[in-house]
C-alpha cells in the first residue's frame, strides 16, 4: 500500500482535471470547503459514507477512490500542443545539441545504450536492451499515422519544410519519401531493468530532463557514463521528422501509478502556421488543466490499445523505457534497408559493449542486447543477441579471465592473460586550493595474444565506468616482430575498485572525455576544473605503453622457436647498415605485424613515422623478399588499404603534412613470390615518391 498516491494529491489533480474549484465541489457534497481543503492538503480524510458522494460526483466508483491507480471519469484528449513563438522575436532553427553528433546509426545506438546502462536499476541483473527496426506500409501506416495524430501535425511540417536551414531540407526529405514511398520506417529502443522516466511532470526528475529540457543529463550518481546531458538528442537527430514518442514503466510511481507513462516530443524549427508563429517543440499528450500549464500538452497513462496503437507496447512490467524514433533514417547514408541498418546496429553495439556483456563465473554482465527487424509486424531479420565471445573473442576472454581472477604476471602459453597495473596520478581539483595533494589510482591492463578472427589488433582498447569502450589507441616503442595481441585498460570503477581514488579517478577521466565520449583528452571541462590536467594524461599513456612492453618482452623473450616466433623471426623492418645514410627527415618504417594468411599471402600492418615538412608526403610502399645472399627479390602488392592518417591512392601513400604517424596495410600477390612465404622472411620500406608537378 505505500505505493498508492495520497488522497489529497489525488483528489486535487481529480478537481483540476474536471474544471471544479475546492468551493463548487464543498457545495455539491453538502460540506464547507474547509473540509475539501484539509481533504487536498493531507490534513483529513473523508468518511466513508461521504466517499460514495464523492465517487458519483467525480463519475467513478468506490474502488477508484481507494486505489487511486487511475484518474476518475472521461479521459481527457489527447493532442498536439506546439509551444508558440518567443515575444522578444528570437528563433530558433532546429535544435543545436542535436549537431554535437555525427548524425548514424552507430552514434545513436552507443549514446543511447550507454543511457539505459547508466540507469540501470538492480545490480544483480543486466540491463535489457532491444532495437527494433520495423517498416510500416499500407494499412499498418494508415493506421499508426490515424494513432498519432497526423492531420494536426500536417500543417506544421509544411510550413517548417519551407524553411531553407539544414533541418527544413532534412524534414522535406522526410516528407517527400512518406508520400512517394507510402512507407515509414520506425527504430524502437527499449531498455529492462532500468529507472524508466520518473519524477513530475516539470520539476527536476530523469522525465523532465529527457522530455522538456535540453543539456540536463540528470545523472543518479556519479558512475554515469555522460555529464554533458546530449546524448538523448541523437534519438531526434536519427528522425527525419525530429519525432519520438515515449512509453515508461517507471520504478518509482508517480501520481500513484507506474505503467504506461506516454508523450510525444516534437523538434520543428520556428515557423509560421496560419499566421501563428510557433517556437519550435511540441508535444503530444492531454490538456493540463494547472493554471501555471493550462493547455500544455502532458504526459498521461494510457491503456494498452493505445499503446499498442502507437507501437509502443512492452514485453514485461520490468521498469524502463521505450523510445519509438518515427521516420528513422541513418543520416550517413551507410545502411539503405533494413538488413544493413541490422547490421550496423548489431556492429555498433558489439564494438562499443562487448565488455559490459562480458561476465564472470560469479560476476553478471552489465548488459544485454539484441536487435530485430520487422515489415508490418512479421519478421523480416531475426532478433539476434549480441554475443561478445563471438563478434571480439579475445578481448571478451581477457577480460573473463580478470573477473574470474584468473589472470598471470607472464604469457607463458596460449589463452593466458597478463594484468599490469597502470599508475594514474589524479591531480587535485583546482577548488581544493595549491597544497592539496592529488590521488594514485591503479588502473589495470590485461594483454592476451589476439585470435584469428580479429580484425582490430595491436591496440589498447580504453574503458571506465559501466564498460563502455571510450577510445582504442596504438601503443608507442614496442619495436619489431610482436606476435598480434590484445590489450584492455580499465580504468576508474571499470577495475570494479570503489575506493576514493578509483571515484577521483572515474571523475577526472569522464572530464577528459568530449561529449562523444570516444577519447581521453584535454577538454575545457577538464583544464578549467584540474591543475596539470594535460600532462597527468600525457603520463598515464606513456604508463600504459610501458606496462604494455614489460608483458610482450617478457614474452618474447620466454617464447620458444616454434609457431608465432617463426614468423617473427621472417618479419623485420628494412633498417639501413650503419654506414649507410638516409636522407635527413625521411619517412621510416617504425612497426609491422604480419602474417602468413591460408592463400601464402603476407598480410602486414604497417605503422610509418612521418617527419614534419610543408608540403604533403608521397611514399612508395615497398615490400622484399630477405635472402641470405645475392639482392632481394621485390614483391608486388595485392591489396593496400589506408587504416590511419593516410591515403592510398595509385599504389602511393599519401600522408598530411601535420600528421606525425601513419597506418597501412598491404596484402602481397602471391604469384610475385618467388618461393613459398614460410620459407623465406620479408623486409618494408617506404621509399619518397617523384611527386607529379601541375
Amino acid at each position: 500500500m505505500d505505493d498508492i498516491e495520497d488522497f489529497g494529491v489525488w483528489l486535487g489533480r481529480q478537481l483540476r482535471r474536471s474544471g471544479m474549484s475546492q468551493a463548487e465541489f464543498a457545495k455539491d457534497l453538502n460540506l464547507s470547503r474547509a473540509a475539501v481543503s484539509a481533504w487536498v492538503t493531507g490534513r483529513a480524510r473523508p468518511r466513508p459514507e461521504v466517499m460514495v458522494a464523492i465517487a458519483r460526483l467525480l463519475d467513478t466508483d468506490l474502488a477508484t477512490l481507494v486505489t487511486r491507480d487511475a484518474d476518475a471519469g472521461s479521459a481527457r484528449p489527447i493532442g498536439w500542443y506546439h509551444r508558440g513563438a518567443h515575444q522578444d522575436g528570437g528563433r530558433e532553427y532546429g535544435n543545436a545539441a542535436a549537431f554535437a553528433f555525427d548524425a548514424n546509426l552507430a552514434v545513436l545506438a552507443r549514446e543511447v545504450t550507454q543511457n539505459s546502462l547508466d540507469e540501470r536499476l538492480d545490480p544483480r541483473r543486466p540491463v535489457r536492451v532491444r532495437f527494433t527496426l520495423h517498416e510500416l506500409t499500407g494499412e499498418h501506416l494508415h493506421a499508426f499515422l490515424s494513432a498519432l495524430k497526423w492531420e494536426e501535425l500536417e500543417p506544421h511540417y509544411a510550413a517548417a519544410a519551407r524553411s531553407r536551414q539544414k533541418v527544413g531540407r532534412v524534414l522535406a526529405e522526410g516528407l517527400r519519401a512518406l508520400r512517394e514511398d507510402s512507407s515509414l520506417l520506425l527504430l524502437r529502443v527499449d531498455d529492462y531493468n532500468a529507472s524508466g522516466l520518473t519524477g513530475p511532470e516539470y520539476g527536476d526528475g530523469r522525465y523532465a530532463a529527457v522530455v522538456r529540457r535540453q543539456l540536463d543529463s540528470h545523472k543518479s550518481n556519479d558512475r554515469a557514463g555522460g555529464s554533458y546531458g546530449l546524448g538523448k538528442a541523437t534519438l531526434w537527430a536519427a528522425s527525419r521528422l525530429g519525432l519520438v514518442l515515449l512509453n515508461s514503466t517507471l520504478s518509482q510511481p508517480h501520481e500513484g501509478r507506474t505503467a504506461r507513462r506516454v508523450v510525444g516530443r516534437l523538434d520543428l524549427p520556428w515557423r509560421e502556421v496560419e499566421g501563428v508563429a510557433y517556437a519550435g517543440p511540441a508535444w503530444l499528450g492531454e490538456p493540463d488543466t494547472e493554471k501555471e500549464h493550462e493547455g500544455v500538452s502532458r504526459s498521461w497513462w494510457a491503456d494498452e490499445r493505445v499503446v499498442a496503437d502507437l507501437r509502443l507496447d512492452r514485453d514485461s512490467d520490468d521498469p524502463g523505457t521505450s523510445f519509438l524514433v518515427v521516420g528513422a533514417h541513418d543520416a550517413a547514408g551507410n545502411s539503405d534497408n533494413l538488413e544493413e541498418m541490422h547490421e550496423a546496429l548489431h556492429r555498433a553495439l558489439a564494438d562499443n559493449f562487448w565488455a559490459a556483456m562480458t561476465s564472470g563465473r560469479s560476476v553478471p554482465a552489465l548488459l544485454e542486447a539484441s536487435v530485430r527487424a520487422l515489415r508490418n509486424g512479421d519478421s523480416v531479420v531475426p532478433e539476434r543477441r549480441v554475443d561478445p565471445l563471438e563478434c571480439h573473442p579475445a578481448l571478451a576472454h581477457a577480460l573473463q579471465a580478470y573477473l574470474d581472477g584468473e589472470t598471470v604476471d607472464e604469457l607463458t602459453a596460449t589463452g593466458h592473460v597478463a594484468a599490469a597495473e597502470v599508475p594514474l596520478l589524479v591531480p587535485p581539483l583546482r577548488t581544493a586550493g595549491r597544497r592539496a595533494d592529488g590521488r594514485g589510482h591503479r588502473a589495470v591492463l590485461l594483454v592476451t595474444s589476439a585470435a584469428d578472427a580479429d580484425e582490430e589488433h595491436s591496440r589498447i582498447v580504453c574503458m571506465r565506468g559501466t564498460r563502455m569502450t571510450v577510445t582504442s589507441r596504438r601503443p608507442r616503442g614496442l619495436g619489431m616482430g610482436v606476435d598480434p595481441f590484445q590489450a584492455v585498460l580499465l580504468a576508474g570503477f571499470a577495475t570494479g575498485d570503489d575506493g576514493e581514488a578509483t571515484h577521483a579517478a572515474e571523475a577526472f577521466l569522464r572530464a577528459a572525455e568530449p561529449p562523444e565520449h570516444d577519447r581521453w583528452g584535454a577538454t575545457e571541462e577538464l583544464t578549467a576544473a584540474y591543475a596539470n590536467a594535460p600532462r597527468r594524461l600525457t603520463e598515464f599513456n606513456t604508463a600504459m605503453d610501458a606496462a604494455l612492453r614489460e608483458v610482450i618482452g617478457r614474452r618474447s623473450a620466454d617464447q620458444d622457436s616454434t609457431g608465432p616466433e617463426v614468423l617473427r623471426k621472417l618479419l623485420r623492418l628494412d633498417v639501413p647498415a650503419p654506414n649507410a645514410r638516409r636522407g635527413q627527415g625521411h619517412p621510416a618504417v617504425d612497426r609491422v605485424v604480419g602474417k602468413v594468411d591460408g592463400n601464402g599471402a603476407w598480410t602486414l600492418d604497417v605503422t610509418v613515422t612521418v617527419p614534419q615538412r610543408e608540403g604533403r608526403w608521397q611514399m612508395l610502399p615497398v615490400v622484399k623478399f630477405d635472402v641470405r645472399s645475392g639482392g632481394r627479390p621485390s614483391l608486388e602488392w595485392a591489396e593496400l588499404i589506408a587504416r590511419e592518417n593516410c591515403a592510398i591512392v595509385d599504389g602511393r601513400l599519401l600522408v598530411d603534412p601535420d600528421v606525425r604517424s601513419a597506418r597501412f596495410e598491404g596484402v602481397t600477390a602471391v604469384g610475385s613470390h618467388p618461393v613459398a612465404a614460410a620459407m623465406a622472411g620479408v623486409i618494408v620500406d617506404v621509399q619518397q615518391a617523384q611527386e607529379a608537378s601541375a
